[in-house]
């Protein structure tokens, strides 16, 4: 156990009042999530799941909007479509692209990337597992060594799209994906094999951090990896088979004004 973490309870039931509330697609729009419920086919669903994680940031109008422009360039199949696709076609594919920091660069960047993952280990969730293994307490040092993977390039690399491999980033918007990849409920769609979701750590953002100290999970000020760290341990004690089976219910709170009060 990471020595920085202490043990908190908090209401096991008034939590699952919550996930049986709100843990219904019905809820889920609008969200980036809402794009992986069109493809069924896991080898696309990674994709799609990849990019609306990836563009998770800043008002949610927007990041809608700019999932849509990559994915309606990427056709029924973007797993086919990223197998077919050149260096020459990739270049300028994305032209007067903007979405906060990210540039069309940095979008034309992310797809050759994927495209060479896909490529050198047959899919995403291969190259995952890579990297991947049963005895390790988390999925941090996973995620890492996937990112650097991903991108061929050090840990120190880093743009709006792919957080550094180093630092004490919280992950969020990685750790959201493997929530959406792993995990399957009535949400999260799943697709990805040989993961255990004990082993995911919770989805950081400021909201969720907000909350989390409201409900005695943590104390901390800053929401970084180590808070992370400390949450989900919290939600471990709790449901140790899925310690962040909550997060998508929590994070309605604020977000659905229909009076319901936890």
């Amino acid at each position: 156990m990471t020595s920085w973490i202490k043990p908190v309870m908090v209401d096991k039931q008034k939590l699952d009042k919550l996930y049986d509330r709100y843990n219904h697609r019905k809820y889920v729009s609008p969200d980036p999530l809402q794009f992986l419920y069109n493809y069924p086919r896991a080898e696309d669903r990674e994709i799609v799941g990849f990019i609306a994680s990836s563009l998770a940031y800043g008002r949610v109008a927007q990041i809608i909007k700019s999932v849509s422009a990559v994915l309606d360039r990427l056709g029924p199949s973007p797993h086919d479509f990223l197998l077919d696709l050149s260096d020459s076609n990739i270049k300028g594919m994305f032209s007067g692209f903007k979405h906060r920091f990210t540039t069309e660069d940095e979008v034309e960047f992310m797809l050759a990337c994927l495209r060479n993952a896909l490529k050198k280990y047959g899919s995403l969730n291969n190259c995952f597992l890579e990297g991947y293994s049963v005895r390790q307490e988390n999925v941090l040092q996973p995620l890492l060594k996937f990112i650097s993977r991903v991108t061929c390039r050090p840990g120190s690399f880093c743009n709006s799209l792919f957080p550094s491999a180093s630092g004490s980033s919280a992950l969020k918007r990685l750790n959201l994906y493997l929530r959406w990849m792993v995990r399957e409920d009535d949400v999260d769609p799943g697709g990805w094999q040989g993961i255990e979701a004990s082993k995911l750590i919770v989805p950081l953002d400021v909201h969720m951090h907000r909350i989390s100290k409201q409900l005695g999970l943590t104390c901390r000020k800053q929401a970084d990896m180590k808070t992370a760290m400390e949450i989900t341990l919290a939600f471990k004690n709790i449901c140790p088979r899925d310690p962040i089976k909550y997060d998508f219910a929590l994070t309605r709170l604020g977000i659905k004004k229909d009076g319901y009060i936890f």
